[in-house]
């Protein structure tokens, strides 16, 4: 199933329940700040199997992501894989590149009906993605993982991490992904909270020339190309697709305006497909946005996802603010609305790293606020 099929007020797309926050690595962008130690807390098996069985309310084929953390730590990964694969729900997990993954743990998840396992490579090589993720060792036990996963017949995904640290390694990255046979390539765009506020983002204007680059490379590369908390991305690719099309086609966009023919709503944003449960059952519109709408031992999922104010505000494209709210574009886009919610408190804010500025906008930018410097914009002009 398809982003642009589902009714997103009833259903997610994505539901990622992250298992914990115990983890061995350090990583520089962790949203979680995690630690080695598991949370008292933590949703028990039986309550996450209450949950799976919530998340079955959705619908058929329910996309379940299991996170952490390393949700490894945990030893009833296997027996939650299985009771959401029972439930009819798609059922996947994005591990940490550490000594838990191993082939065994990999054939069981396997077999218990695990759908697809995603692991990160924020390097090209051993040097550069284990400075990043601060531990050695962790490029080597990556691409074991993956062999491993490929051998047990899991599909694999490759999530990266943009920011500037990360950004002259993509080309490399894009290469090794053919090497190693993943499936689809997640591109991350940084949103500064956890320990990732330390990073550096990219610059918009370098955003935009990035996402390009990654709908090139989409055309091109076997594998699937997607971005997380980057929805300019599907504005960007409409702008490539109009400058491709001839000057008689409907729509062209040289007044800004998407052209007409493309699907109106093609992705998802934070709360609009895509809900995020914590270790301790509470209910955010993704783990990049911490807004809790209540919590999964009051209410279910289901209530939360499609009743809660917090959620029904973020599907409102016409709540968004500054130029985000006057953007084209905000149907197909909408901005990320962690990202503006990281930088201004406000979830409904714009987003700082788009560059795209609408033809007739006069309002303030958000870079204004954020760090006080001028940047040049692209316009609809």
């Amino acid at each position: 199933m398809r982003p642009g099929n589902l009714d997103t007020s009833e259903r997610p797309f994505v539901l990622i329940w992250e298992l914990t926050q115990a983890c061995g690595l350090a990583c520089d962008h962790c949203r979680a700040d995690a630690k080695p130690q598991r949370h008292p807390d933590e949703l028990s098996t039986a309550e996450g199997k209450e949950l799976l069985e919530g998340a079955a309310e959705f619908g058929d084929g329910q996309l379940v992501v299991l996170s952490g953390g390393d949700p490894l730590v945990r030893d009833d990964v296997a027996e939650l894989i299985a009771h959401g694969d029972d439930l009819g729900l798609r059922m996947t997990i994005t591990p940490s590149g550490t000594g838990s993954l191993t082939a065994d743990r990999i054939r069981e998840m396997a077999d218990a009906g695990l759908k697809r396992m995603a692991v990160s490579l924020d390097g090209a090589s051993p040097e550069t993605h284990d400075a990043f993720r601060g531990e050695d060792g962790s490029f080597e036990e990556t691409i074991r993982a993956v062999e491993d996963a490929r051998a047990a017949g899991v599909p694999v995904q490759v999530n990266t991490t943009v920011c500037r640290q990360t950004v002259s390694e993509l080309p490399e990255i894009r290469d090794l992904l053919t090497e190693i046979g993943a499936v689809m390539w997640s591109v991350f765009f940084l949103v500064p909270i956890g320990r990732g506020r330390v990073l550096e983002p990219i610059e918009p204007e370098r955003a935009d020339a990035v996402m390009e680059w990654l709908a090139e490379v989409s055309d091109e590369e076997p594998f699937g190309v997607k971005t997380t908390e980057a929805p300019q991305y599907r504005r960007v690719a409409m702008q490539r697709q109009q400058g491709q099309a001839s000057d008689e086609a409907e729509g062209d966009g040289s007044d800004g305006t998407p052209n007409p023919g493309i699907k109106r709503r093609t992705g998802i944003v934070a709360g609009d497909g895509f809900a995020f449960v914590s270790h301790t059952g509470e209910v955010f519109p993704s783990g990049f946005l911490p807004e809790s709408a209540g919590n999964v031992r009051d209410r279910p999922v289901t209530e939360l996802y499609r009743d809660s104010d917090l959620f029904r505000s973020l599907r409102d494209r016409d709540q968004l603010s500054g130029k985000c709210g006057a953007c084209p574009y905000r149907n197909v886009c909408g901005g990320s609305r962690s990202r503006a919610f990281a930088h201004t408190g406000d979830p409904l804010a714009s987003d700082p790293l788009c560059p795209f500025v609408p033809e007739e906008y006069d309002g303030p930018l958000p870079w204004d606020d954020a760090d006080g410097g001028d940047r040049s914009v692209s316009s609809g002009d």
